[in-house]
């Protein structure tokens, strides 16, 4: 009973974001309204992290298999691929580069709060 309260918050989370996003006047991914639903609840404390930590974890496990057909299917479209590969290969460096200096930025900032939290606390 437990697994099937976790599915109906997550799934129940995603059905309230795509209402929102049919009366959004611009276009914004449901997806991700539906994480920040999530966020906001966990804030307010209104959904406990042991309410969805099993299926969270679920997904999180498996999270490679749901690329499969997204990966697959670039297939299809290789040819566009192949014309723009330049371009594509610029992106995907420039945008590595900037998740890793903006990870490592988020982890100095982190361990700057812990330690001004440990020093608070002492």
């Amino acid at each position: 009973m437990k697994i099937l309260l976790q599915i109906g918050i997550v799934f129940g989370l995603y059905w309230v974001s795509q209402c929102i996003e049919a009366v959004l006047p611009f276009s914004f991914p449901a997806s991700v309204i539906s994480l920040l639903l999530l966020l906001a609840l966990l804030v307010l404390k209104a959904v406990k992290v042991d309410h969805i930590r099993e299926k969270a974890d679920f997904l999180l496990g498996n999270l490679s298999f749901f690329f499969v057909p997204v990966s697959v299917s670039i297939v299809n479209y290789i040819d566009v691929i192949r014309d723009n590969a330049a371009p594509f290969l610029v992106i995907c460096v420039v945008s590595t580069v900037l998740t890793f200096a903006a990870a490592a930025w988020a982890v100095r900032l982190t361990c700057r709060l812990l330690e001004k939290r440990k020093g608070a606390a002492e």
